[in-house]
This record gives structure tokens, C-alpha cells and sequence, in this order.
């Protein structure tokens, strides 16, 4: 081999070596997608981690809400974005699960547009409901919504949102035929009930723990696996013999599927070191959530799972938007 050829072959050989440190390159803003309005789980979430990533990232990591389509439309500009980690999508997964089966025709294909990057929490849903409602616990909130349906309206952060499936399955075991009422996001949902617009609602602790404190609403029950500790009185749907004892709000991030696996592995690695931040876990304990950074892998069986799950649920409620 002569000397051209000798260097020709260490150029190349530099090239492919550069390729994955190219693709985990961010050069410049990051922006995370949060598809709900300002105020509700996801958006507290990526607010509360946007200063820890552009720290990592080297670059502003800036958050934009684009609501709409129970998250569809901020799904959809993710799914329509240059593959290069610059465009996150932070958002309540469920939401994602049940699109398939709520719409014959979504702007994007989940499994073929949307990358799972990690999830980042679990956190359980808070059943709560209005002051003026004259009930204090569980068995007489069920006697109340039995006799006086007209009287308790459900609100929820989107038609085939989670929190509104999981209210559904709990109202009929109930018997109780309560009209469920949506609005544009969990933040939208809560200003109502504690508003009184609307009496009952269902989600994410880490947005409704706080209007329980303050007393604006009033805690009934919880899902999860046991008992929150800011509520000790409250008891969980499973202790209850509720259904749907195990849905929350699983907030986690995706990009574009072509995004490169270099990126995709970099930007797991960055969103778990910050979720471990002393400061940003202890905020996440405070407010209900339960870390569950578990890489993209873990992220994609879970979707899979959720995705038949959940479309039980809606064709035996013949729910379809469009």
C-alpha cells in the first residue's frame, strides 16, 4: 500500500470514528414540546429539568406549550421534526397509548414517527372533588354520585385522556352515570373543578396535590401502589376495590424516530442524570412523583403494553373521535 493510499484509509477511518461524537453534537437550542396547557404535570416537569439540561446540553433548552387533540397536535410538530435531538417531546405517555384506537386517522404513526427516549415518572392520580360536594370520604362519594348524578360533573384533560378512561371505569363500577366534561389539559381541568365549574376530578398528583393542600379541593383516593405520604388518610383505588387501581400520569420524553441512536442514548443519559439532582428529586418526591428513568428500551415495551391495554377499553366504550 503506498503512502496515498495509507492516508486515505486513516482519513476514513478518522470519519467513522467522528460519526456517533457528530451525532450526539447539539449545536444549538434545544426545544421541549410539551403538547397541554402551562400549569399541569408536564409542563411542571419539564420547567423544573430545562435548567439542568442546558447545563448538559451546552445549549438554552426552552419550553414551548402547543396544545390541542388531547396532545396530538405537540405529538404531530415532534413527529414532523428534523431527526437530531433538537425537538423533545415531554408529555403525558398515556395520551400517546390510546391514540391509536381513538382516531382512524392520526397526522402521525406512533411506532414509525416517535422515538421513545426514557420515561421519567410515575405519578399516581389524585380522585378529588370539589369543597362545595358534601362528602368526606370514598363510600360517601359513591352514595352522593349515585343519587345525585346531575350534581357531580367530571372533569378531564381530553376525550380518551388517561385520567378520563380511568374516571369512566370507576363512575360505572359505581352505577353511577355522571357526565364527563373535557377541557384542554389537566391545568385547564383543575382551574375548573376548583372553580366549581365542574365537582370531581381525576389526576396526576403532582399537579392536584397542591389544590388539595391548599384546601381548594378535597382528596378522596389515590392510584398507585400505596398510600401518598403528604395524604396518609386518603386511601388508594386498590385498598377500595376500584378499578383501574394502577393508571397515573407516565410522563416521558421522544423525538423524531430517524433521530440517531447516538443522540437518542445521549439525551437518556442527560435527562437521567437530572432527574437525580438532589434538587430536582427532591421536588419530584414533594410533588407525587416517583422517578422511573429506565432508558428507551423499557420505554417502548411499556407504549406496546398500554397501546392493547387501553384499546380494550375504548372499543367496549365505543369511544372514536373523528
Amino acid at each position: 500500500m503506498n503512502r496515498r493510499d495509507t492516508l486515505k484509509g486513516a482519513l476514513a477511518l478518522s470519519s467513522l470514528t467522528a460519526l456517533p461524537a457528530l451525532a450526539q453534537n447539539l449545536d444549538r437550542p434545544v426545544r421541549i414540546i410539551v403538547p397541554f396547557a402551562p400549569g399541569g404535570t408536564s409542563d411542571i416537569l419539564a420547567r423544573l429539568l430545562a435548567p439542568e439540561l442546558t447545563k448538559s446540553f451546552g445549549q438554552n433548552v426552552v419550553v414551548e406549550n402547543r396544545t390541542g387533540a388531547s396532545g396530538n397536535i405537540g405529538a404531530d410538530l415532534v413527529a414532523k421534526s428534523a431527526p437530531d435531538g433538537h425537538t423533545l417531546l415531554l408529555i403525558d405517555v398515556s395520551s400517546l397509548t390510546t391514540a391509536p384506537s381513538l382516531y382512524s386517522r392520526l397526522p402521525f404513526d406512533l411506532k414509525r414517527d416517535l422515538a421513545p427516549v426514557t420515561m421519567l415518572i410515575y405519578a399516581p392520580y389524585i380522585l378529588a372533588v370539589h369543597p362545595s360536594v358534601p362528602v368526606r370520604n370514598a363510600a360517601e362519594l359513591v352514595a352522593y354520585a349515585k343519587a345525585n348524578p346531575t350534581k357531580v360533573n367530571v372533569g378531564h384533560s381530553g376525550i380518551g385522556a388517561g385520567n378520563h378512561l380511568t374516571g369512566l371505569l370507576v363512575t360505572q363500577q359505581w352505577g353511577a352515570d355522571l357526565t364527563q366534561v373535557p377541557y384542554r389539559g389537566g391545568a385547564a381541568a383543575l382551574t375548573a373543578v376548583a372553580a366549581g365549574e365542574a365537582q370531581l376530578i381525576i389526576n396526576g398528583a403532582t399537579a392536584t396535590g397542591p389544590f388539595c393542600k391548599q384546601g381548594q379541593l378535597r382528596a378522596i383516593a389515590v392510584t398507585g401502589p400505596r398510600r401518598l405520604p403528604d395524604f396518609p388518610d386518603v386511601p388508594s383505588f386498590q385498598e377500595l376495590g376500584w378499578p383501574a387501581a394502577d393508571s397515573g400520569t407516565w410522563q416521558g420524553v421522544l423525538v423524531q424516530s430517524g433521530t440517531p441512536a447516538a443522540m437518542v442514548d445521549r439525551l437518556a443519559r442527560d435527562l437521567r442524570a437530572a432527574m437525580v439532582v438532589p434538587s430536582v428529586a427532591e421536588r419530584i418526591t414533594a410533588i407525587g412523583g416517583e422517578n422511573r428513568v429506565e432508558g428507551p428500551d423499557s420505554f417502548r415495551r411499556w407504549m406496546d403494553a398500554e397501546i392493547e391495554v387501553w384499546a380494550r377499553v375504548i372499543r367496549a366504550n365505543n369511544i372514536k373521535l373523528d
